[in-house]
């Protein structure tokens, strides 16, 4: 009985702690982009810290020329891209990543490098 009453709260704590983290690393805004974005190549033109990681992956942001399949490059900042640390040295200014955009928003781009679920 006593673990019945307990099952509720912490379901809730679990489910949203997992939801802000998504939120803090960027992750949420990839997911949306993942499933509803246009895909494009880009050239990562500058990074920086952000200062948060995610068990012990970092969080970094992005500054990015798009090219998409059709139409002009254009540049985007990716403010939060959580990354693994064991990709560092992938993402480095000039060099190419997959992104995502928004069709309707072309300054809405994420990373598409890993799959969320």
């Amino acid at each position: 009985m006593i673990l019945s009453k307990w099952v509720l709260p912490i379901f809730l704590v679990l489910t949203t702690g997992c939801a802000l983290i998504d939120r803090m690393s960027g992750v949420a805004d990839t997911k949306a982009l993942q499933e509803t974005g246009v895909a494009a190549e880009a050239v990562i033109v500058r990074i920086w810290d952000t200062g948060i990681t995610v068990n012990e992956d970092p969080v970094i942001g992005m500054e990015v020329e798009v090219y998409p399949a059709e139409g002009k490059p254009w540049r985007a900042t990716i403010p939060k891209s959580l990354i693994s640390r064991l990709d560092i040295p992938r993402f480095q200014p000039a060099q190419i990543v997959h992104v995502r955009f928004d069709s309707q928003d072309q300054s809405l781009v994420a990373l598409d490098e890993y799959k969320y679920r």
